[in-house]
């Protein structure tokens, strides 16, 4: 879009780090390996969506079912297959275990890295190529929305892979990458549904409207590539809606057994349409206040939105330029090429020119319109996830052709006051979060250290905990004594990181300015990870499947009361069918009412009738239920374990 770093003059000389794709990755994969790999083997498996995910896998795995995912043997019609294909596969590789269940989307994180280099290196130059996949890697939002299974890494990579097929397949005149760009849709579709063409339509769309590039659409392969798209999306989608018919018409809004409609319906209408909608039945998620959906949109990508405001600035200043450079043609004459240039230097350099400007239009459509999108639709904070990679890309690119302008002259450049103002406020920043960290490890000197961080926390359930980053505003100053080591190292990172980065941008170090601060959110960042292991007794029940598995015989019972989701990583370690007691809910409701499902639907009535009697029960109970249950036992219960707020009981004792 913007050509200030290509003209000729008096830029800053390549650091060595960037002389060799060689040395780059180096850092990169090292990065990697630190801030990502290294998180896949702790903490165990999360109750809710993590484990839910997981035991769809395990099954498809255990079963050999690659079509119909099920979840505790209940049909879980709501996701598209491809997440789960590849636990599955990973499962008999690595075994039932966090790893196998975690490391797709890990890779799917590194694709982005691999893709988000690729492209801003072609159309920005190394600097820029080298800070969007360290962006990718070191993002807040990136590092947080991977810790549990969800497809948006994977989708991400797969539709901004489209993208960049299409962009390149067009310019360059090369038809193999645009059936590549099909290719990629379709298995985008596979992991995350039809918001996939969507997001890749609204970018595409008006980008072939103002380019001009409408008049190539013989180009585009139409046909064919939908051929194709459809060869590769459309078979599991009929094959699941084959296995799973209609049976009946609902009963008002809520299916009855027998009276359910099928896949179709299902997966199609409710799980996308009415979503948008806000009427998806069951309603069991939020929308995040307008204000506090933006603000998050900068925590994501922290600390790289730092760099959006001078982003900004350089886009506005230099927008009649971007326009002609989005319009540019062989009858244009680009006036700013230096007259010593040869023609193909000078071809080469407006090719250069447009095919960056075309990759910052396409780019922030693509990253608009998934931000509007789920500013007005339902929406949970990881939603936005693919709006990430077009954002770190621009923000990069934006950053690099800075750091590489002429110091003299009418552009933004590297000592630019927008960029020291950027550095001095996370430098204050950095200093308030480190004094905070300090101040909750003196006040907690003295308290004893507690394995289990549940019992330390306030439950203040913010958003009814269905916003996924809910628990983060149950943390109390006593937690600070669980949290000693992961805190001490965030506060040295914080305090000095931000700090070293000020100095050295003040100083002219443009290059070693930018590289710590994504040093230090990396550093962040594994403390991060280390305090999310010690909340383990919260978020996950793991210990619990333990003792069932170490006390279980194989005719004795799991009864979990309440949703599956609440217990769902003792189904998933146990390998048990657990019975649920007042269970048909939320993801369970769908499943529950084809004429084939499992028995496992309790009442509180059958739990008493069932209590004491036949195989030994263990019964999982989370903290909400737990004096109900109480007093419905009426006391012939005999405590196992207990766990945050949940507790383990049996029928008897042993």
């Amino acid at each position: 879009m913007m050509a200030d770093s290509i003209l000729p003059g008096n830029h800053p000389r390549k650091p060595a780090l960037l002389s060799s794709p060689v040395k780059t990755w180096t850092l990169l994969l090292l990065v990697f390996l630190a801030v990502h790999f290294a998180a896949l083997f702790t903490p165990s498996l999360l109750d809710d969506a993590d484990a839910t995910h997981a035991n769809a896998a395990q099954h498809m795995a255990r079963s050999g079912d690659w079509v119909t995912l099920y979840v505790n043997g209940v049909r879980y019609l709501e996701k598209p297959p491809l997440p789960y294909w590849l636990a599955a596969v990973d499962y008999h590789i690595f075994g039932y275990n966090v790893f196998a269940t975690h490391l797709p989307m890990a890779l799917g994180v590194l694709a982005c890295a691999v893709l988000a280099w690729f492209w801003t290196r072609r159309a920005y130059g190394e600097r820029a190529a080298f800070y969007a996949a360290l962006g990718m890697l070191t993002s807040f939002g990136v590092f947080l929305w991977t810790r549990f299974f969800i497809p948006e890494s994977i989708l991400t990579f797969f539709i901004g892979l489209a993208l960049y097929c299409f962009l390149t397949g067009l310019e360059d005149r090369k038809p193999g990458r645009l059936y590549v760009m099909y290719a990629a849709l379709a298995v985008a579709v596979l992991a995350k549904g039809l918001i996939a063409p969507v997001f890749f339509l609204a970018a595409v769309l008006p980008y072939l409207a103002v380019t001009g590039e409408w008049r190539k659409w013989r180009q585009l392969r139409l046909f064919t590539g939908l051929m194709l798209f459809l060869a590769i999306a459309a078979p599991w989608h009929i094959l699941a809606g084959l296995r799973n018919p209609d049976h009946g018409d609902p009963v008002g809004n809520v299916p009855a057994p027998g009276h359910v409609h099928g896949f179709f319906y299902f997966y199609f209408i409710n799980e996308h349409f009415l979503r948008f909608l806000g009427k998806r039945y069951p309603h069991d998620y939020n929308k995040q206040p307008f204000w506090v959906f933006w603000v998050g949109q900068l925590v994501w990508l922290f600390p790289w939105s730092l760099y959006f405001p001078v982003a900004l600035r350089r886009a506005w200043r230099n927008r009649r330029l971007a326009w002609a450079d989005v319009r540019y043609d062989a009858s244009n004459t680009l006036h700013f090429l230096d007259a010593r240039s040869t023609a193909h230097e000078a071809a080469s350099m407006a090719a250069r020119v447009r095919f960056r400007a075309r990759t910052s239009l396409l780019l922030t459509l693509y990253a608009a319109f998934i931000l509007l999108f789920f500013a007005i639709s339902t929406n949970q904070e990881y939603y936005t996830w693919p709006a990430y990679l077009p954002l770190v890309i621009l923000t990069a690119g934006a950053l690099g052709a800075i750091e590489e302008a002429p110091e003299a002259g009418r552009w933004i450049n590297a000592r630019s006051k927008w960029l020291t103002g950027a550095h001095a406020a996370f430098a204050v920043l950095g200093i308030a979060a480190a004094i905070s960290l300090v101040s909750g490890l003196w006040a907690s000197r003295h308290l004893p250290y507690v394995s289990d961080i549940g019992t330390l926390l306030a439950h203040r359930g913010v958003g009814d905990y269905s916003l996924a980053s809910s628990h983060f505003f149950d943390l109390t100053g006593p937690s600070f004594a669980a949290l000693r080591l992961p805190a001490a190292l965030a506060a040295v990172a914080l305090l000095v990181g931000p700090l070293v980065a000020w100095v050295l941008r003040k100083r002219g170090h443009s290059f070693e300015s930018t590289v710590s601060v994504a040093f230090t959110a990396a550093v962040f960042l594994i403390a991060a990870h280390i305090a999310f292991v010690r909340f383990e007794p919260m978020l996950s029940s793991r210990a619990m499947a333990d003792t069932v598995n170490r006390l279980a015989s194989p005719d004795d019972e799991l009864v979990l009361y309440g949703d599956q989701a609440d217990g769902s990583s003792v189904i998933f370690y146990t390998h048990r069918q657990a019975l649920l007691v007042n269970g048909r809910s939320s993801s369970m409701i769908w499943g529950s009412c084809y004429p084939d499902a499992p028995h496992i639907f309790l009442e509180d009535v059958d739990l008493v009738s069932m209590w004491g009697n036949g195989p030994r029960k263990f019964l999982f109970v989370p903290g909400d239920h737990h004096d109900h249950v109480e007093s419905l036992l009426n006391g012939h219960l005999y405590k196992l374990q207990e766990l945050s707020d949940r507790t383990l009981y049996t029928d008897r004792p042993f």
